[in-house]
């Protein structure tokens, strides 16, 4: 790969992501910025690209946490730096890797330096790298949650706090903060959304000619990637001198109030949570002003800022799509066009000088007025083609029946009102991925013992490391007071926490579970285990079984909202092959288990138990679901049976899974302590029975 990196003036279109990271490279304070955008879109060309374009920086000679020589950092763990010589280097782009451990972000102890020397010292990490140049998260939604919250904290304060392995140091971070991610793959949870400052949308154009362009700039920096560059070397630095110039007339901006007011009013009818969104937008405007070469914040300023900083604001559960709508938003800035105390009607005011100076010649209660229309220069529709959100392609594709049906089938049902549902955990201690559901051992979580090191060592324990060496210290010859140390001293901490799983929803969509209320209920329970699992970070995949066969109408992803798509889709009608589900789940796992042998599975069975289709159909469903139980693979069979009179065929199921049966009822979180009531119960009177009869 070659070191030169692409030009950030050659990448062809994305106008939108092109203003957001150079909105944030004018003024840092925006927040960051979060591109949204299938796979192979130059997400992460242009992030890269955008290193090379922001102005060298000062910095103290020798200082590890770049402190500026005009206003060092007081509290720098190298300071302090009175007297100190300074030099120039460009901004630094520190880029974060997928699998990064707490410690390589923040820093911590410096071992070799405290088992060599005997002293205590500190070790910085990427959020010091990274203070006064560009942090680039990629794939930021496949990091795990603890380590977001702790990047966007930062973020946040402008400062690293490290608490730990007795060192205590708090430096600035103050960054450009990039996340880069593909919806498919999974969503953020809204509140992590919230922390960046804008959001862009981005897509692959579908002109030929545009695609074109991208495939030929491509091949030729692929071909000559230094020749390439100093094709766009004048564009390259003009750019640089306007975000330098930008930067420069920042501070003289005027957030009018007119314009204030319109950014409140926006966040209030958009009914954004919190007051973020008002601050963010408000930087933004004033960045947009400075950028475009003026010193008051306008209306176009003010559209274009929320167009970039709400949409990923508006979600109010974990299954909306980022949106804004754009008639709203006209309206609401037209509403609130004019100074308070202007008169509605447009006639002169106090002091004779009509509706006042920041008039923009908005419409009186008739519409009228001279108003000009709000503008619809090439900005407008660009952002509304990019920032508009719309439903994933995958998620908008019903799912087309495997195997039809002669019989009758029912046109999909809306899905019931989602809740709360009670947690279901994987027996045992896994080792899988981090996540919010069954008990493991994980990279993070609390230390519950030490164990020499299984292979590299990571997560050293200090304490039991030191132990362990104490005793051989004389044999060993030790004079100074440097610890003497051999391979077998070290000890690794094993902490526990929880992992995330793999749940496999097997859902019967036969005609036996076709009634219209009963499906409704249905649906409404498979979504609220689909909310639980997205909220405990799982992979979550979906087959459906009806009809002659089984399909997998969800292959294992981490992407929820598809699953909640496809159920919303789902057609219900036919037989109920309950074995061939059954066994197609089993191959599923099978295979699922060769990719990912760490994860382990949870099979959610969703039917009343009913096998039919097929000659001994409900004794060929019992004997696919004891291969289940002979692996030991947890599950749950959710009872949709209804109806006063039950067979209890879904429990009968259960057992035969080696797994546990509940209702909708039983499903529900608030449900949980009565069931524990009820059992407590039982038990004792089980209990007292057995006092009488002994």
């Amino acid at each position: 790969m070659s070191d030169v990196r692409y030009p950030f003036t050659a990448v062809v279109g994305m106008a939108d992501l092109r203003l957001g990271l150079l909105l944030n490279a004018v003024s840092p304070a925006v927040g960051g910025v979060l591109v949204r955008g299938e796979k192979g879109t130059a997400k992460s060309t242009m992030v890269r690209a955008l290193a090379g374009l922001l102005p060298s920086i000062a910095t103290v000679d020798g200082c590890r946490f770049a402190c500026d020589p005009a206003a060092p950092d007081p509290q720098c763990p190298d300071g302090p730096h009175a007297g100190a010589t300074s030099g120039e280097r460009p901004s630094q782009l520190v880029e974060l890797p997928v699998g990064v451990a707490e410690d390589r972000i923040v820093g911590s102890l410096d071992l070799e330096r405290a088992l060599a020397e005997g002293v205590k010292a500190y070790e910085p990490g990427l959020l010091a790298k990274a203070h006064r140049g560009v942090l680039y998260i990629d794939e930021v939604n496949l990091l795990q949650d603890h380590v977001v919250d702790l990047l966007l904290d930062a973020a946040a304060m402008g400062r690293s706090y490290v608490e730990r392995e007795g060192v205590s140091v708090r430096h600035a971070a103050r960054f450009l903060l990039v996340g880069t991610m593909n919806p498919e793959e999974g969503e953020l949870r809204p509140q992590l959304l919230d922390r960046f400052g804008l959001t862009v949308e981005i897509a692959a154009t579908r002109d030929p000619a545009e695609r074109a362009e991208v495939v030929r700039r491509r091949l030729a920096y692929d071909a000559d990637p230094a020749g390439f560059a100093a094709r766009f070397a004048d564009e390259e630095r003009a750019l640089a001198e306007r975000i330098t110039a930008a930067r420069e007339l920042l501070p003289k901006v005027e957030l009018t109030d007119v314009a204030l007011r319109q950014i409140t009013a926006v966040c209030a009818a958009f009914e954004v949570d919190g007051l973020r969104a008002d601050i963010v937008m408000a930087r933004t405007a004033v960045a947009l002003a400075a950028w475009d070469g003026r010193t008051e914040v306008l209306e176009e300023d003010v559209r274009k800022a929320a167009q970039l900083a709400l949409p990923h604001r508006r979600r109010r559960n974990p299954f909306d799509a980022p949106g804004l709508d754009e008639e709203q938003l006209d309206r609401t800035l037209e509403e609130h066009a004019q100074p308070e105390d202007a008169p509605e009607d447009g006639s002169p005011g106090p002091d004779g000088d009509g509706p006042g100076p920041d008039d923009d010649g908005g419409p009186g209660p008739d519409g009228g007025g001279g108003a000009p229309e709000p503008e619809s220069g090439p900005q407008a529709p660009e952002a509304a083609a990019s920032d508009a959100a719309a439903p994933e392609p995958a998620e908008q594709q019903p799912v087309p029946a495997q195997h039809p049906s002669p019989a009758r089938e029912s046109a999909p049902v809306a899905a019931g009102d989602p809740y709360r549902t009670r947690l279901f955990a994987v027996r045992g201690t896994g080792r899988g991925a981090q996540g919010r559901r069954s008990p493991a051992e994980t990279d993070s979580g609390y230390t519950v013992r030490a164990r020499r090191p299984q292979g590299a060592l990571s997560r050293l324990h200090l304490t039991a490391t030191l132990q362990a060496a104490a005793p051989h210290q004389v044999a060993r010859g030790r004079s100074g007071a440097a610890l003497v140390l051999r391979k077998d001293d070290f000890r690794e901490q094993v902490r526990k926490g929880r992992e995330s799983n793999l749940v496999l929803f097997v859902v019967d969509a036969s005609g036996s579970m076709a009634a219209r209320q009963r499906m409704t209920a249905v649906k409404g329970a498979v979504l609220s285990l689909l909310m639980d699992a997205y909220q405990r970070r799982d992979k979550i995949g979906m087959i459906t079984f009806r009809g002659a066969g089984a399909e997998l109408a969800l292959p294992p992803t981490s992407s929820v909202e598809v699953g909640a798509a496809r159920l919303e889709s789902l057609p219900t009608g036919g037989r109920t092959p309950l074995a061939a589900g059954l066994l197609r789940a089993h191959e599923v796992l099978r295979i699922e288990r060769l990719r990912d042998p760490a994860r382990r599975p949870l099979v959610v069975v969703v039917t009343d138990g009913r096998a039919t289709g097929g000659r001994d159909a409900l004794a060929q469903s019992r004997r696919a679901a004891g291969l289940f139980a002979a692996q030991g693979v947890a599950s749950v069979v959710l009872d949709c049976e209804s109806g006063p009179v039950r067979l209890g065929l879904a429990r009968t199921l259960a057992g035969h899974l080696g797994g546990t049966a509940v209702t909708l009822d039983e499903l529900r979180a608030e449900g949980v302590a009565s069931l524990v009531r009820d059992s407590r119960d039982g038990r004792d009177n089980r209990a007292t029975t057995m006092r009488k009869a002994a």
